[in-house]
């Protein structure tokens, strides 16, 4: 069995591979646009808002919650979802480190 080495990796590449895979529904996805049009929401309004029943959007919203891109605040039987704009800003630079060095420099000569 082959276990994954990830004390060998940056804490920057640990962070962008978690949130590629959080990101890698296209549900997910949706959801960060819907919350970014909004400012905030409620969890059953994002269920309106998608092709998705309630319970599927609850899971996509705990994954995107674990992976720190959005926070929850419970108001009686309610939860209200908002960006983390702070690590999304921090992402952004991350993420534009990244590309800019994979494609900085030669073209592949294969």
């Amino acid at each position: 069995m082959t276990f994954a080495k990830l004390s060998e990796f940056t804490e920057a590449q640990q962070q962008l591979a978690r949130v590629s895979k959080a990101l890698s529904h296209p549900a997910r996805v949706a959801i960060i646009e819907l919350l970014a049009a909004k400012k905030t929401c409620i969890s059953g309004d994002i269920a309106a808002e998608l092709p998705l029943s309630r319970t599927t959007v609850s899971q996509h919203l705990q994954e995107l919650k674990a992976a720190g891109l959005i926070r929850g605040s419970i108001d009686g039987l309610t939860v209200c979802y908002c960006l983390d704009t702070e690590l999304l800003q921090r992402l952004q630079t991350q993420f534009a480190d990244f590309f800019g060095q994979a494609t900085a420099g030669l073209d592949c000569a294969c």
